[in-house]
């Protein structure tokens, strides 16, 4: 009897072990923190990078918006164009007028001008930057009502004629140009919070990648603007010879805006790309991708392998 009785036990006993083994290694569901963070390891690095090209975007469009605006060592040297007036010279003069230390102060304008998004600032080459305008929002630089404005009475110059001719497309142009940076600024901080939102759903990078396109060509329009503006400046004043003007585009100013186009189109580029690429934690979820992940989970959730191993 207590031969008979033995197998029993020893079967009673076996049955509380494979059970007990199951319940010490619990099964991993697909919504395991660990597995979805590895399924979307690559989504979460694509993401990182379009966060950081949307903050080198919004930090060199604020020195596009704040260049020019006041006196200082930073903001003095980022301007779209810069008038050197040094050595006009007039069409006519009083000879009541005093010898200055240059032609332009002799006429009663400033050495130079140069011009930023939002005002101009104005000085001598002895003294740097003296003035400077207060900066309005949807400015233009109106060279004619400027310099006509400083001129002592009885003295004139003659402005080339292709400057009269773009005024109107000048003033078109910097509103665009000012409306477009401002918009792209404030739609590129958003998008650089808002981006992690792609990494739950596909469907989120649709609507995300029109904003990021969107920023894109309002930059890109904006530095387009910026920069044929500042050409076109340039060779109407300098195409004269007898007027003696030379003119200098700002290189720093071409630099922010044109490094922050190209930032903010590869994060448009990479969020793009994510509309059709790496898994989200919704296609996880559901098997459209990380097929591997799947496997690995009904490898782990297999009651044989468990009982087998156990």
């Amino acid at each position: 009897m207590a031969f008979g009785s033995l197998p029993r036990s020893r079967k009673r006993q076996a049955a509380p072990s494979s059970s007990d083994s199951q319940k010490g290694s619990p099964r991993r569901g697909i919504d395991d923190p660990v597995i979805l963070k590895r399924a979307t390891r690559v989504r979460r690095g694509a993401i990182a990078v379009s966060c950081f090209c949307y903050l080198v975007a919004v930090v060199l469009l604020i020195l596009v918006e704040v260049g020019n605006t006041h006196i200082s060592n930073v903001q003095s040297d980022i301007f779209f164009f810069k008038l050197d007036l040094s050595d006009i010279l007039p069409q006519s003069a009083p000879t009541s007028l005093t010898l200055q230390n240059s032609i332009a102060r002799t006429l009663g304008l400033h050495d130079f001008y140069q011009v930023g998004l939002w005002n101009f600032c104005e000085g001598y080459d002895t003294d740097g930057i003296t003035y400077c305008s207060t900066p309005t929002a949807l400015y233009w630089f109106n060279p004619v009502e400027i310099l006509m404005g400083e001129l002592f009475s009885g003295a004139s110059i003659a402005l080339p004629s292709q400057v009269n001719d773009i005024l109107t497309i000048l003033r078109i142009a910097s509103n665009i140009m000012f409306g477009f940076f401002l918009t792209s600024l404030v739609l590129n901080f958003v998008l650089m919070f808002v981006a992690p939102v792609v990494l739950y759903s596909r469907w989120w990078s649709l609507p995300f990648s029109f904003f990021a396109m969107l920023s894109t060509l309002l930059v890109l329009v904006a530095s387009i603007l910026g920069t044929a503006m500042s050409l076109i400046f340039k060779f109407a004043l300098t195409s004269q010879t007898d007027l003696n003007v030379n003119a200098e585009v700002g290189t720093k100013m071409f630099a922010f805006m044109w490094l922050a186009t190209a930032f903010t189109m590869l994060a448009f580029i990479i969020h793009a790309g994510l509309g059709c690429c790496c898994a989200t934690r919704r296609d996880v979820r559901t098997g459209l991708k990380g097929g591997r992940y799947h496997k690995q989970l009904a490898a782990n959730n297999d009651p044989n392998k468990t009982a087998t191993s156990g």
